[in-house]
């Protein structure tokens, strides 16, 4: 057996989040699988790191934040002991020693078993919520325990929060039934912090069911992936199953909720709702939503906080037509259950869509672009740049004023139809530069002369508008084509992923499938020649959101690749032009005092100083004053939801579609969406202003 050259095969740019099982379980198989990711992380990755004594030292915080991120079993002894390797994994690395995972693996399991044996003598005692006091999950400032003792201390106080939780809940449970029946017989104090008790109780002995479930082999994919994650946030490792899910992912289909979840802090948080998913649909959660409990029917939630994020996501999912139970703590602070009925989750309602805005007598056109959607395996079947080539003709027969491209929440996708996508707005010319492993650098250009649509452009994004979406904001942009509206800048991604078959790289191996590896290998950069990694692209025109505080970019993520430039790309702004300036500074003036603006300002402050507080209070009288609070503020901001713009939208039926009810509802829906958008109005307020700059250089030239 012998390790042949590396094979690139590209299948997706799809952004991955949380850690993978690994295949390998015995000993000799997991030496078999350092070597073989070190090799392709060497070779293959954009930018290689020196396997050193400080990468070892980031492997080591990596991989104990990765199995212990809570502080939950470690005492401070395990730990001084395991720092003795701190400078040593490095060596270990290159010679595929797994030492050090045995050793923390074994002590784990022990720590593991310890604490299952003294949690049920915590909770036997009632807790006092009359106390003052209260529990930091500020994990990166908590030390680990000293004493077993101390460890004991410690989880008796999670225990209580949650059971203060439940309490919370059940008395208010009984409020609302003497309520409704004022005969009803209220259950005493005592008892409903038993029942409360109990629930915890019942949820953690469900955590250490699936904890003991969990195989030595899914272990080690966190020491691999901790590795993986020094080179940069977007590298990780497929086990032989999760490569089969991928596959499964890129061709359309898959049963859930339609979320994408995403662990930071030993939070689970909503990070992208799928259109079309049962979550959409529903409008039961959006980004920011953190769930803290996972519930089946006829069952207790289950804490998924310090879980895998891979573990917690087994729970979520589930077939067609079941039903999952989420305990959510929202954006605004309120914590409430939410059911979701599970459905197979199509793409359909992830192509490109427009319609028509009237306003003042003028048409606008809106199209609204969740991803840049290709099928590599089917290059005749509808793609992103068709669809939208096909929506600017349409809106076009409707004789527009101006168009709005919504690239909002948009992750990217294919590079293709990103090129092909500028194209239909400036003449031909470079769209982007790519440089590649080894430094090899690439010039991708519109080579077609023909313009689609020539008239007046905005385009919206937020901070979630990543890689693909950057590199069209960012060439309309550096040509002058378009102004960009939306958040202080977009997320940041400048990096494009290829995935990589480890059987591809094995000569003779008979240890059966090994999986893959999604690898950075190339790098974008602008045609001004700046990167958009980390910077993403800066909007024309800021409009603040709830978001505007929050981090939640590239460069809040672990191990970044670093900001540069190269050499400008030979290019022309575009001739037809009007004036950024007018438009730009009118739409400033509106926004400067606009008390929608005002409020979403007040409510983003609020959600930064929430994100920023770790501590919870364990007095029942102070927990609820903390839950009025978040009720009132967030009373206070629900009147943001209420907005309604005076914009009428018009739906563009596809040619040949039957009007049925799922197309009504359909549009029902997105209308709905759109009324509530403030932004949208204002992107027509920024159309207005530019036409009448352009109707004014026409006069001028007739002149």
């Amino acid at each position: 057996m012998r390790i042949v050259r590396l094979f690139v095969v590209l299948l997706s740019t799809l952004i991955i989040t949380g850690s993978s099982p690994a295949f390998f379980s015995n000993p000799e198989k997991d030496k078999l699988l350092i070597e073989v990711v070190t090799y392709v992380l060497q070779r293959g990755h954009f930018s290689p790191k020196d396997i050193n004594d400080s990468f070892s030292k980031q492997v080591f915080e990596n991989y104990i934040d990765g199995i212990d991120g809570q502080h939950r079993f470690f005492l401070q002894s395990d730990i001084n002991n395991f720092k003795r390797y701190e400078n040593d994994l490095d060596d270990q690395i290159k010679a595929a020693d797994i030492s050090f995972f045995n050793l923390t693996y074994d002590r784990l399991m022990d720590r593991m078993l310890q604490v299952q044996n003294f949690y049920g003598e915590l909770l036997d005692t009632p807790f006092d919520f009359s106390k003052k006091d209260s529990v930091s999950m500020n994990f990166k400032e908590v030390s680990y325990a000293k004493t077993l003792n101390g460890l004991k201390s410690m989880w008796r106080k999670r225990f209580k929060l949650s059971t203060l939780e439940y309490y919370t809940d059940l008395v208010e449970k009984e409020d609302v039934e003497i309520e409704k029946d004022s005969t009803y017989q209220i259950r005493s104090k005592l008892v409903l912090e038993e029942e409360a008790r109990t629930k915890t109780r019942e949820n953690i002995e469900s955590f250490f069911e699936i904890y003991n479930e969990v195989e030595r082999k899914e272990w080690f994919s966190i020491y691999i992936n901790s590795i993986m994650l020094e080179f940069d946030p977007h590298s990780n490792y497929f086990a032989p199953d999760d490569k089969e899910k991928f596959d499964l992912n890129i061709s359309g289909k898959f049963e859930g909720i339609g979320a994408r979840l995403q662990k930071k802090d030993q939070e689970v948080k909503i990070v992208e709702v799928i259109v079309g998913g049962p979550v959409w649909k529903a409008k039961a959660l959006e980004v920011g939503d953190v769930i803290l409990k996972v519930a089946q029917e006829n069952e207790d939630g289950v804490e998924i906080g310090s879980m895998r994020l891979s573990d917690a996501v087994k729970l979520i999912k589930g077939p067609k037509g079941t039903q999952v139970f989420l305990t959510v703590r929202r954006v605004s602070g309120v914590t409430e259950e939410v059911i979701i009925n599970r459905d197979v989750v199509e793409l359909e309602e992830s192509y490109a869509k427009s319609s028509i805005i009237k306003k003042n007598g003028e048409s606008y056109g809106f199209i609204e672009l969740p991803k840049f959607y290709i099928d590599f395996k089917d290059r005749k079947s509808r793609n992103a740049a068709s669809d939208i080539k096909k929506e600017l003709e349409s809106l076009k027969k409707k004789n527009v004023s101006g168009i709005i491209l919504d690239l909002r929440n948009n992750g990217g996708g294919s590079l293709k139809t990103v090129v092909d996508i500028t194209g239909f707005f400036i003449d031909k010319g470079p769209v982007v530069q790519v440089k590649s492993t080894g430094g090899k650098k690439d010039i991708l250009y519109d080579e077609d002369p023909d313009v689609v649509w020539d008239g007046s452009l905005v385009i919206m994004v937020n901070k979630f508008s990543a890689s693909a979406s950057e590199i069209l904001a960012a060439a309309l942009q550096d040509y002058k084509r378009a102004i960009i509206l939306g958040s202080k800048q977009t997320f940041g991604k400048g990096t494009v992923q290829n995935v990589i078959d480890l059987n591809r790289i094995i000569s003779g191996s008979t240890h059966g499938d090994l999986g893959a590896v999604k690898l950075t290998t190339d790098k974008f950069y602008r045609i001004n020649g700046g990167s958009t990694q980390l910077e993403g692209v800066k909007s024309d025109i800021v409009v603040k959101n709830q978001y505007s505080y929050i981090e939640m970019g590239e460069k809040d993520q672990e191990n970044p690749l670093e900001w540069d430039s190269i050499e400008p790309a030979p290019y022309q702004q575009w001739q037809g032009q009007i004036n950024y300036d007018y438009a730009i500074s009118q739409s400033a003036e509106r926004l400067k005092d606009h008390p929608y603006i005002q409020l979403v300002d007040q409510q983003a402050r609020r959600i930064e100083a929430q994100q920023d507080d770790y501590t919870y209070t364990l007095n029942f009288d102070d927990y609820l004053k903390e839950l009025e609070l978040n009720k009132k503020m967030n009373d206070k901001f629900s009147v943001l939801k209420d907005y309604r713009s005076e914009l009428t939208f018009e739906w563009i039926p596809e040619p040949g579609a039957l009007n049925d009810e799922v197309i009504e509802e359909r549009k029902k829906r997105w209308f709905e969406v759109l009324e509530q958008d403030f932004y949208i109005d204002e992107a027509v307020n920024i159309l207005e202003d530019l036409n009448i700059n352009l109707r004014s250089s026409v006069a001028q030239v007739k002149k």
